[in-house]
């Protein structure tokens, strides 16, 4: 049970665990090298000199990003408790999916508009290819002086007051049933939808991602309304959930503030 083992010790002996046919520990650490190996390689132009690998590092990013936020989604739910392992290695994720959507966004530009200009679409993708008026195609390097680095992720990545306390609000209905006695269904509610309210407000820091804000509209509609449906729920907790399914509403109404870059035709969808 729970109180014999802990957290991280019960999740991983578990029967959700052990369904899996490989370790999920050792297969996620082998993920984690190399999406770190594909999150240095090549310079801050790779989305033209080497689209292949921004396009493999955002099948990395996402998917694992989503298996990391489900494993934490389920884990209360079906499990019955946390593996704080697990918490820090999802927030991880979590947090390089807005860093790494703006150079996709742009990978993917670069390969529809070469390819209209009739360039080949696959030389260009494993090879690269030069812009108008340039001579240099795709080079494979390392680019991973640290403070460089951090300035090149960080561009194209804001974090209004709006999104932040969105965010917190969706750690916070996550421990609801720990703070305010909450039970199954509306615990379950309140964990499942401020997972899913975190997952939106942290991707939405990406000015690319801007408008997936209007998700958590939706999300704070559902925790005004299911107390009402669901039972469980203590009057704390209850009168909690609406308060903050209404502050929710009003805090994805705001695009918030962004930076000097743009993305190209892409613009027209930071709102």
């Amino acid at each position: 049970s729970p109180s014999a083992l802990n957290g991280s010790e019960y999740i991983v002996t578990s029967d959700v665990s052990k369904a899996w046919p490989v370790a999920d520990g050792g297969l996620g650490a082998m993920s984690y090298m190399f999406e770190i190996l594909m999150g240095v390689m090549g310079s801050r132009k790779r989305w033209r000199t080497m689209p292949w690998m921004v396009a493999l590092f955002g099948i990395v990013v996402g998917p694992l990003g989503i298996v990391s936020i489900y494993f934490i989604i389920i884990q209360p739910i079906t499990i019955g408790t946390y593996c704080t392992i697990c918490l820090l290695a999802a927030a991880a994720m979590l947090i390089m999916i807005p860093f790494s959507l703006d150079e996709i966004v742009a990978m993917i530009q670069f390969m529809i508009w070469n390819t209209r200009r009739g360039r080949p679409f696959w030389r260009a993708f494993f090879q690269g290819d030069a812009l108008p008026g340039s001579t240099s195609g795709g080079s494979m390097s390392f680019d991973a002086v640290p403070t460089k680095l951090l300035r090149q992720s960080a561009r194209g990545v804001t974090v209004p007051w709006t999104l932040g306390l969105s965010a917190a609000l969706g750690a916070f209905l996550m421990l609801s049933r720990a703070i305010f006695g909450n039970e199954m269904p509306l615990a379950g509610s309140d964990h499942l939808v401020g997972a899913l309210v975190l997952t939106t407000a942290v991707i939405a820091w990406a000015e690319v991602a801007r408008p997936l804000r209007f998700l958590n509209l939706g999300f704070g509609l559902w925790l005004v309304i299911a107390p009402w449906l669901l039972g469980g729920g203590t009057v704390p907790g209850s009168l909690v959930g609406i308060l903050a399914g209404l502050a929710l509403i009003i805090l994805s109404l705001p695009r918030g503030r962004r930076s000097a870059e743009h993305y190209g035709s892409w613009d027209r969808y930071v709102v």
